[in-house]
């Protein structure tokens, strides 16, 4: 699934494509995504502008003026910058293209989505009280998502700071690749209830789940299965992995065997000389 960095890194490919363009057409292959894609979209966007580009977790938001329109990729869904010439003649609609907004400088904008786990959705009046986005918490790589504030939601929580960091409510966007990476880099077993973790702790894992997050979007997101970014191409970070998908291998730091457990249904990668 794409995780925040490959939905940011969507983002910075599309925006400057995007940005101040008139959307000319809008064609709805299959509706059937993971809500129905509107029926009477073509008509709302024809002619409207795109002012911007934004993110909240893993929803992009594309500001039209009149209102939003909102696209998830879902378990597997991409967006790809095509042009009116190239998909007329090598990029020709395949059979997971549910989705093209074709703007007046003959750019197409494509939603690729082969499991149809994705959305796309309009919205008007204020985005961020939309029912997905009103009760998300804070993003991570900004100043409202820091130790204190991580502290205090957790107190008496019982459940293991892997599945807390993965609770959208608490924090947007960290993901299951990013939750592993991070807590190796601060040292905390995914083990460990997200109660029982001092503030002080919490101070290493809030930097190192920045940092991790940033690393990740500066080199394009992680290869997943089915991401690509918005010119085709893949993320090179899971180059960078230190614990995830690396069980049964030796610890890049202290040599101990990477170990993998089930956590809320998600495997967890850990070492067991490095994490406490």
């Amino acid at each position: 699934m794409p995780e925040l960095p490959e939905v940011e890194t969507t983002r910075r490919g599309i925006a400057p494509h995007l940005v101040n363009q008139s959307i000319t057409e809008v064609i709805i292959r299959n509706p059937s995504l993971r809500w129905p894609i509107p029926g009477d979209l073509p008509g709302i966007l024809t002619g409207l502008s795109i002012q911007a580009v934004t993110r909240r977790a893993k929803y992009l938001l594309l500001d039209c003026g009149a209102g939003t329109l909102i696209f998830h990729l879902g378990m597997s869904g991409s967006l790809r910058i095509l042009s009116v010439k190239i998909m007329q003649s090598i990029e020709s609609p395949q059979k997971h293209d549910h989705f093209d907004l074709i703007l007046s400088d003959q750019t197409v904008l494509r939603l690729r989505d082969p499991r149809r786990f994705g959305a796309v959705l309009w919205h008007t009046g204020d985005i961020l009280q939309h029912p997905l986005l009103m009760n998300l918490g804070p993003e991570p790589l900004t100043v409202d998502f820091n130790a204190l504030q991580l502290f205090e939601k957790t107190r008496g929580r019982r459940a293991t700071i892997k599945e807390t960091l993965m609770n959208s409510h608490i924090v947007v966007g960290v993901g299951n690749i990013y939750a592993n990476e991070a807590l190796f880099h601060a040292g905390i077993s995914p083990k460990i209830a997200a109660g029982r973790i001092s503030v002080m702790r919490y101070e290493r894992l809030v930097q190192a789940i920045k940092q991790t997050l940033q690393q990740a979007i500066e080199a394009g997101g992680s290869s997943l299965r089915d991401f690509v970014n918005s010119d085709g191409n893949p993320g090179y970070f899971q180059q960078q992995y230190w614990v995830y998908g690396r069980a049964d291998q030796p610890c890049k730091k202290c040599d101990r065997v990477i170990k993998q457990i089930k956590q809320g249904q998600r495997s967890s990668f850990y070492c067991p000389g490095c994490q406490r």
